[in-house]
Protein backbone atom coordinates (compact mmCIF):
# COMPACT_ATOMS: atom_id res chain seq x y z
CA UNK A 1 0.00 0.00 0.00
CA UNK A 2 1.54 3.57 -0.87
CA UNK A 3 0.36 6.82 0.90
CA UNK A 4 -1.29 7.93 -2.08
CA UNK A 5 -3.48 5.13 -2.12
CA UNK A 6 -4.73 6.54 1.16
CA UNK A 7 -8.19 8.28 1.62
CA UNK A 8 -10.41 9.27 3.66
CA UNK A 9 -14.21 8.55 4.08
CA UNK A 10 -16.41 11.65 4.04
CA UNK A 11 -18.97 9.95 6.40
CA UNK A 12 -16.42 10.38 9.23
CA UNK A 13 -17.34 14.39 8.96
CA UNK A 14 -20.58 13.99 7.75
CA UNK A 15 -21.21 16.40 11.28
CA UNK A 16 -18.97 19.50 9.78
CA UNK A 17 -19.87 19.20 6.58
CA UNK A 18 -23.31 20.56 6.33
CA UNK A 19 -22.83 23.50 4.14
CA UNK A 20 -20.52 24.42 1.07
CA UNK A 21 -18.24 26.92 3.69
CA UNK A 22 -17.93 23.65 6.09
CA UNK A 23 -17.07 21.22 3.46
CA UNK A 24 -14.41 23.15 2.29
CA UNK A 25 -13.17 24.11 5.94
CA UNK A 26 -13.29 20.44 6.49
CA UNK A 27 -11.74 19.53 2.84
CA UNK A 28 -8.55 21.95 3.59
CA UNK A 29 -8.08 19.93 7.26
CA UNK A 30 -8.30 16.36 5.51
CA UNK A 31 -5.58 17.23 3.05
CA UNK A 32 -3.48 19.17 5.49
CA UNK A 33 -3.70 16.10 7.97
CA UNK A 34 -1.86 14.07 4.43
CA UNK A 35 -4.78 12.74 3.11
CA UNK A 36 -4.59 13.27 -0.81
CA UNK A 37 -7.61 11.28 -1.92
CA UNK A 38 -11.34 11.29 -0.45
CA UNK A 39 -14.60 9.41 -0.55
CA UNK A 40 -17.28 11.57 -0.77
CA UNK A 41 -20.52 10.64 1.59
CA UNK A 42 -22.39 12.04 4.10
CA UNK A 43 -22.12 15.63 3.30
CA UNK A 44 -24.94 17.90 2.72
CA UNK A 45 -26.11 19.72 -0.32
CA UNK A 46 -23.38 21.03 -2.69
CA UNK A 47 -23.56 21.09 -6.31
CA UNK A 48 -20.86 18.89 -7.97
CA UNK A 49 -19.16 22.02 -10.15
CA UNK A 50 -18.39 23.68 -6.73
CA UNK A 51 -16.96 20.41 -4.68
CA UNK A 52 -14.89 19.67 -7.16
CA UNK A 53 -13.45 23.19 -7.41
CA UNK A 54 -12.78 22.81 -3.59
CA UNK A 55 -10.87 19.24 -4.04
CA UNK A 56 -8.78 20.78 -7.38
CA UNK A 57 -8.06 23.66 -5.08
CA UNK A 58 -6.86 21.64 -2.34
CA UNK A 59 -4.58 18.59 -3.93
CA UNK A 60 -7.73 16.30 -3.30
CA UNK A 61 -9.16 13.27 -5.52
CA UNK A 62 -12.56 11.80 -5.15
CA UNK A 63 -11.50 8.20 -5.31
CA UNK A 64 -15.51 7.00 -4.64
CA UNK A 65 -18.50 7.73 -3.26
CA UNK A 66 -21.58 6.41 -1.92
CA UNK A 67 -24.91 7.00 -3.52
CA UNK A 68 -28.22 6.49 -2.41
CA UNK A 69 -29.30 3.12 -2.64
CA UNK A 70 -32.81 3.67 -3.68
CA UNK A 71 -30.25 5.76 -6.51
CA UNK A 72 -28.88 3.54 -7.73
CA UNK A 73 -31.09 0.59 -8.22
CA UNK A 74 -34.03 2.90 -9.57
CA UNK A 75 -32.03 5.81 -10.98
CA UNK A 76 -28.66 4.68 -12.39
CA UNK A 77 -28.37 7.43 -14.86
CA UNK A 78 -28.22 10.15 -12.40
CA UNK A 79 -26.06 8.46 -10.09
CA UNK A 80 -23.30 7.97 -13.91
CA UNK A 81 -24.10 11.39 -14.54
CA UNK A 82 -23.07 12.66 -10.75
CA UNK A 83 -19.94 10.08 -10.83
CA UNK A 84 -19.01 11.84 -14.23
CA UNK A 85 -19.44 15.70 -12.78
CA UNK A 86 -16.80 14.81 -9.57
CA UNK A 87 -14.36 12.99 -11.81
CA UNK A 88 -15.21 9.70 -9.91
CA UNK A 89 -15.23 5.90 -11.03
CA UNK A 90 -16.18 3.97 -8.09
CA UNK A 91 -19.11 4.04 -5.68
CA UNK A 92 -20.81 1.83 -3.62
CA UNK A 93 -24.42 0.62 -2.61
CA UNK A 94 -23.98 1.80 1.10
CA UNK A 95 -26.65 0.14 3.10
CA UNK A 96 -29.73 -2.67 2.41
CA UNK A 97 -32.54 -0.14 3.15
CA UNK A 98 -35.92 -2.47 2.96
CA UNK A 99 -33.93 -5.84 2.56
CA UNK A 100 -34.64 -8.31 4.23
CA UNK A 101 -31.45 -10.20 5.07
CA UNK A 102 -33.02 -13.67 5.64
CA UNK A 103 -35.65 -13.52 2.74
CA UNK A 104 -34.14 -15.33 -0.23
CA UNK A 105 -36.63 -13.25 -2.67
CA UNK A 106 -35.83 -9.83 -1.20
CA UNK A 107 -31.91 -10.97 -1.78
CA UNK A 108 -32.80 -11.99 -5.25
CA UNK A 109 -34.55 -8.63 -5.84
CA UNK A 110 -31.75 -6.62 -4.91
CA UNK A 111 -28.81 -8.99 -6.47
CA UNK A 112 -30.58 -8.81 -10.15
CA UNK A 113 -31.15 -4.57 -9.49
CA UNK A 114 -27.28 -4.27 -8.39
CA UNK A 115 -26.31 -6.17 -11.66
CA UNK A 116 -28.45 -3.94 -13.78
CA UNK A 117 -27.41 -0.94 -12.13
CA UNK A 118 -23.60 -2.32 -12.27
CA UNK A 119 -23.60 -3.16 -16.40
CA UNK A 120 -25.33 0.36 -16.79
CA UNK A 121 -22.40 1.73 -15.35
CA UNK A 122 -19.89 -0.53 -16.25
CA UNK A 123 -20.61 0.25 -19.77
CA UNK A 124 -20.45 4.09 -18.83
CA UNK A 125 -16.47 2.71 -17.83
CA UNK A 126 -17.49 2.98 -13.78
CA UNK A 127 -17.71 0.58 -10.69
CA UNK A 128 -20.72 -0.20 -8.51
CA UNK A 129 -19.29 -1.80 -5.58
CA UNK A 130 -20.86 -3.48 -2.44
CA UNK A 131 -20.56 -1.79 1.21
CA UNK A 132 -21.35 -4.58 3.95
CA UNK A 133 -22.27 -4.06 7.39
CA UNK A 134 -22.76 -6.75 10.06
CA UNK A 135 -26.13 -7.29 9.04
CA UNK A 136 -25.28 -9.55 6.26
CA UNK A 137 -23.46 -12.03 8.45
CA UNK A 138 -27.41 -13.55 8.86
CA UNK A 139 -27.71 -16.94 7.57
CA UNK A 140 -30.25 -18.95 5.42
CA UNK A 141 -29.58 -22.03 4.27
CA UNK A 142 -26.62 -22.01 6.16
CA UNK A 143 -25.45 -19.11 3.67
CA UNK A 144 -24.99 -15.50 4.95
CA UNK A 145 -26.64 -13.00 3.12
CA UNK A 146 -23.21 -11.31 2.13
CA UNK A 147 -22.17 -14.66 0.36
CA UNK A 148 -25.59 -14.70 -1.46
CA UNK A 149 -24.89 -11.33 -2.83
CA UNK A 150 -21.43 -11.92 -4.01
CA UNK A 151 -22.41 -15.51 -5.36
CA UNK A 152 -25.62 -14.24 -7.18
CA UNK A 153 -24.49 -11.01 -8.87
CA UNK A 154 -21.81 -11.10 -11.87
CA UNK A 155 -17.86 -9.94 -10.49
CA UNK A 156 -18.07 -7.66 -14.17
CA UNK A 157 -20.99 -5.52 -12.53
CA UNK A 158 -21.07 -5.70 -8.68
CA UNK A 159 -16.99 -5.30 -7.05
CA UNK A 160 -16.96 -5.53 -3.09
CA UNK A 161 -16.37 -2.79 -0.99
CA UNK A 162 -15.54 -4.96 2.60
CA UNK A 163 -15.74 -3.25 5.45
CA UNK A 164 -13.06 -4.28 8.46
CA UNK A 165 -15.05 -3.36 11.55
CA UNK A 166 -18.35 -4.55 10.06
CA UNK A 167 -16.87 -7.95 8.79
CA UNK A 168 -15.04 -8.62 12.28
CA UNK A 169 -18.37 -7.40 14.40
CA UNK A 170 -20.63 -9.89 12.53
CA UNK A 171 -18.46 -12.96 12.65
CA UNK A 172 -16.61 -12.73 9.41
CA UNK A 173 -13.00 -13.09 8.84
CA UNK A 174 -11.31 -9.98 7.10
CA UNK A 175 -8.40 -11.43 5.44
CA UNK A 176 -10.87 -14.37 4.36
CA UNK A 177 -12.81 -11.91 2.39
CA UNK A 178 -9.71 -10.01 0.89
CA UNK A 179 -9.09 -13.77 -0.35
CA UNK A 180 -13.01 -14.09 -1.32
CA UNK A 181 -13.23 -10.62 -3.21
CA UNK A 182 -9.52 -11.27 -5.10
CA UNK A 183 -10.03 -9.01 -8.61
CA UNK A 184 -13.21 -8.09 -7.31
CA UNK A 185 -11.85 -5.43 -4.31
CA UNK A 186 -11.04 -1.77 -5.70
CA UNK A 187 -11.23 -0.54 -2.29
CA UNK A 188 -12.08 -1.26 1.28
CA UNK A 189 -12.77 0.12 4.42
CA UNK A 190 -9.87 0.25 7.25
CA UNK A 191 -12.08 0.55 10.52
CA UNK A 192 -10.71 -0.38 13.64
CA UNK A 193 -12.43 -2.58 16.57
CA UNK A 194 -12.24 -2.94 19.92
CA UNK A 195 -14.09 -3.14 23.78
CA UNK A 196 -15.13 -1.20 26.65
CA UNK A 197 -15.08 -1.64 29.68
CA UNK A 198 -18.46 -1.96 29.72
CA UNK A 199 -18.09 -4.80 27.68
CA UNK A 200 -19.53 -3.59 24.15
CA UNK A 201 -17.42 -2.88 21.02
CA UNK A 202 -16.58 0.21 19.41
CA UNK A 203 -15.18 1.94 16.73
CA UNK A 204 -11.63 3.42 17.32
CA UNK A 205 -8.57 4.81 15.02
CA UNK A 206 -6.70 2.50 13.18
CA UNK A 207 -3.77 0.90 15.73
CA UNK A 208 -6.02 1.54 18.83
CA UNK A 209 -8.05 -1.54 18.26
CA UNK A 210 -7.33 -5.51 17.55
CA UNK A 211 -7.66 -5.94 13.57
CA UNK A 212 -4.20 -7.12 12.20
CA UNK A 213 -4.11 -4.68 9.24
CA UNK A 214 -0.61 -6.16 8.14
CA UNK A 215 -2.26 -8.81 7.35
CA UNK A 216 -5.60 -7.48 6.11
CA UNK A 217 -3.47 -4.90 3.65
CA UNK A 218 -1.65 -7.70 2.64
CA UNK A 219 -4.74 -9.89 1.62
CA UNK A 220 -6.07 -6.64 0.15
CA UNK A 221 -3.14 -5.96 -1.97
CA UNK A 222 -3.20 -9.72 -2.95
CA UNK A 223 -6.42 -9.39 -4.27
CA UNK A 224 -6.00 -6.23 -6.70
CA UNK A 225 -7.28 -3.42 -4.38
CA UNK A 226 -6.65 0.43 -5.13
CA UNK A 227 -7.93 2.50 -2.69
CA UNK A 228 -7.43 2.09 1.49
CA UNK A 229 -10.39 4.00 2.76
CA UNK A 230 -10.67 5.38 6.53
CA UNK A 231 -13.45 5.14 7.60
CA UNK A 232 -14.68 5.48 11.83
CA UNK A 233 -18.50 5.92 12.42
CA UNK A 234 -18.04 7.65 15.62
CA UNK A 235 -15.12 9.35 17.25
CA UNK A 236 -14.52 10.54 20.95
CA UNK A 237 -13.74 14.20 19.64
CA UNK A 238 -12.96 16.12 16.63
CA UNK A 239 -13.47 13.69 13.66
CA UNK A 240 -10.26 14.88 11.70
CA UNK A 241 -8.27 14.41 14.94
CA UNK A 242 -9.53 10.94 14.57
CA UNK A 243 -8.08 10.65 10.84
CA UNK A 244 -5.25 12.09 11.21
CA UNK A 245 -4.04 9.95 14.31
CA UNK A 246 -5.29 6.83 11.92
CA UNK A 247 -2.96 8.20 9.29
CA UNK A 248 -0.44 8.66 11.44
CA UNK A 249 -0.51 5.24 12.28
CA UNK A 250 -0.89 3.62 8.85
CA UNK A 251 2.36 5.75 7.55
CA UNK A 252 4.63 5.12 10.10
CA UNK A 253 3.47 0.80 10.29
CA UNK A 254 1.60 -0.07 6.94
CA UNK A 255 2.84 1.97 3.97
CA UNK A 256 5.31 0.06 2.20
Amino acid sequence: MKINQIAAQLYTCRDLTKTPADIAKTLKRVRQVGYTAVQVSGMGPIAEEELIKILDGEGLVCCATHENGDKIRNETQWVIDRLSKLNCKLTAYPWPAGVEMNDLNSLKSLCQDLDKAGELMAAAGQTLAYHNHGIEFVKTNNVTALDYIYNHTNPKFVQGEPDTYWIHYGGGDNVEWCQKLKNRLPMIHLKDYRFTMENKPEFCEIGNGTLNFKAIIAAAEASGCQWFIVEQDSTPGDPVDSLEVSFRYIQENLVS
